[in-house]
């Protein structure tokens, strides 16, 4: 696991370790208590990443066009 705090990770290097984490859970060779380690900062990675996903969303716009297909702004996409 890394030393880097969780609330300070990209999205990138949180998805990156959690892939790791799970890894190591599903080859089930690591000791009951390192599971529960593993286990939790899984947890903490997989928050992170819905984190920086709704963040991500919350900055997606839509292109508006006026009536002759031409660009005049943006708009908050609806329903991310």
């Amino acid at each position: 696991m890394s030393d880097t705090a969780v609330d300070e990770m990209s999205f990138e290097t949180a998805m990156a370790e959690l892939e790791k984490v799970l890894g190591q859970l599903d080859r089930g060779d690591v000791a009951l208590d390192e599971s529960i380690a593993l286990y939790e900062r899984g947890a903490a990675l997989k928050a992170r990443c819905e984190v920086k996903l709704k963040e991500a969303e919350e900055k997606v716009a839509a292109i508006t066009l006026d009536s002759d297909g031409n660009p005049t702004g943006t708009k908050a996409v609806e329903g991310l």
